[in-house]
């Protein structure tokens, strides 16, 4: 085997009952390349890192490192090859120091002390900047990112994955990445980058391979192919153009949120300070922000899953819902589609007709004369999924079932089949692969074009400004001013997402009004 290229997965395949996964894959990585891999969801990325990390054991294929011929059965094996991994959901404690998280993947023997002394060492030789001592809760999920991949340094890797790596970063702290990676490259170390941003993949790496429906279609230049090439590459269609239309001047307010507080309810929540929002007939206001910053909290609070006092003011269409709880809010006009899609938007052990029930027992059609119509229900499921592309394994299917994109676009559908007058949305593309992710969007530009009023938030700022007509950012629970999408840059929303002093100022203003109002 040509040991030029640092790894060569050949001919992978792996079967499942009903579906094959990787259907005789090929990808070939070079020494110093970063490398991207890119497939709509279900395509097979996943499968293929797992066969490549020792998780899953391919039927068919060879795999080859540094021209070797190896057979890696468990994580271990790849990381005493040289195999690193980063994933997209950091592996760390929060109360432990950085030192003591790295210890816990190092062999047994090295102290805490020369650990630090080699933590600072490498930390250096890729201007990684990162203090042993610190602890993991008191850092941002930027410098998280990087004890993540200090950690995987520490072990000498010559190939290191990164799976979604800037999901959860600024435009500042993504580029602050690239630079590191582009170092390990210049080192000779090879790099696999997966993500769904396009732009990401074309700013950082030289070539792609790309799967669709577990095979692999080709390897391309991404140099030399635009956002609408490689997207079209991977989901084997034309896409859709998605931009947002003019919002209507001075629309009517639709949802009101006037000096909304939350005390925090655990030492790793946020509190939530003086949150105003109005969102009018006709457009998307945008919230943007880094993860852990309130997202959470204000869905909750916006929902009326967490109730506040009877000071505040929240109304949709100009009633109060202050005091209404979730049931009440659909009742009155709005609709809710959360982050979690599997346990807080559906059930998974439960069917899709079912799944439509959950919030959408009060239609006609679901439900007469207090007994549940389970044809209707049906029905209205299949409607659901035939006006949302949603693709089924079969008919009426459990909500577990279906592909993560799939499972989304029923959520998003089961909400705006009903054209609420507000629709509340955290993450609306979160996870999904770039044809969900334009027909989701398309959806939501589709409500509001018929006068109704979308709150989205999102830590995606391609999303963010590709859809929204207002946007706001959100920092550690305080929200700033809204303004017009047309007028901000990535820069200066990543700047605030960072936590500008222009927004620090906002937060030390509403906590002193806090501390003077309880005085009072």
């Amino acid at each position: 085997m040509d040991n030029k290229y640092r790894l060569t997965m050949q001919g992978m395949t792996k079967q499942y009952p009903g579906c094959i996964a990787n259907d005789g894959v090929t990808i070939k990585i070079k020494h110093g390349e970063v490398h991207a891999l890119l497939g709509e969801n279900g395509a097979g990325k996943s499968t293929l890192m797992k066969m490549l990390y020792g998780v899953v054991k391919p039927d068919q294929g060879d795999m080859f490192f540094n021209g070797r011929k190896m057979d890696i059965k468990e994580p271990a094996d790849a990381r005493e090859l040289g195999i690193g991994m980063v994933f997209q959901h950091f592996s760390l404690f929060d109360a432990l120091t950085v030192a003591e998280n790295i210890q816990l993947a190092m062999p047994p023997g090295e102290t805490i002390s020369s650990l630090s002394g080699r933590i600072a060492n490498i930390s250096k030789e890729y201007g990684i900047e990162v203090d042993p001592a610190a602890r993991i809760h008191n850092l941002s999920v930027g410098q998280q990112q990087r004890v993540e991949i200090v950690r995987c340094l520490l072990q000498d890797p010559k190939l290191l994955i990164m799976d979604e790596p800037t999901s959860v970063l600024t435009p500042q702290e993504t580029e602050q990445l690239f630079e590191v990676l582009r170092r390990f490259a210049k080192n000779g170390l090879a790099v696999l980058f997966i993500s769904h941003k396009l732009d990401e993949i074309r700013a950082l790496t030289s070539r792609a391979t790309v799967l669709r429906r577990g095979q692999n279609v080709g390897s391309v230049n991404t140099k030399g192919q635009s956002n609408r090439q490689l997207a079209e590459l991977m989901i084997g269609t034309k896409v859709k153009d998605v931009a947002r239309q003019k919002a209507p001047a001075k629309s009517k307010v639709l949802l009101s949120v006037n000096k909304l507080n939350r005390p925090k309810q655990n030492a790793f929540s946020v509190t939530l300070r003086d949150i105003t929002i109005e969102a009018r007939a006709g457009e998307i206001f945008g919230i943007a922000g880094i993860a852990g910053n309130g997202q959470d909290e204000l869905m909750a609070a916006l929902t009326g899953e967490w109730l506040g006092n009877e000071l505040e003011v929240i109304t949709l269409d100009g009633g109060d819902i202050s005091s209404q709880g979730p049931a009440e809010r659909r009742l009155a006009g709005m609709g809710f589609i959360p982050e979690e899609r599997n346990g807080h938007a559906a059930v998974p052990s439960m069917s899709l007709a079912d799944n439509a029930l959950l919030t959408n027992h009060s239609l006609a059609g679901v439900v007469r004369g207090g007994l549940l119509d389970l044809v209707g229900m049906r029905t209205k499921a299949a409607a659901i999924a035939a006006d949302f592309d949603v693709r089924l394994p079969e008919p009426n299917p459990l909500a577990s079932s279906l592909s993560g994109g799939n499972l989304q676009k029923f959520v998003v559908g089961r909400e705006i089949i009903k054209v609420p007058r507000v629709l509340i949305v955290s993450q609306p593309t979160w996870g999904v692969d770039i044809g969900a992710a334009v027909f989701i969007r398309a959806a939501m530009l589709d409500l509001v074009a018929k006068g109704s009023a979308v709150v989205m938030i999102s830590q995606d700022l391609e999303e963010i400004f590709a859809i929204s007509h207002r946007i706001a950012v959100l920092h550690e629970g305080v929200l700033s001013s809204a303004e017009s999408a047309t007028k901000l840059t990535a820069e200066k929303v990543g700047l605030l997402m960072g936590g500008s002093d222009a927004l620090k100022d906002v937060a030390q203003d509403a906590a002193q009004d806090t501390v003077q109002g309880a005085s009072a």
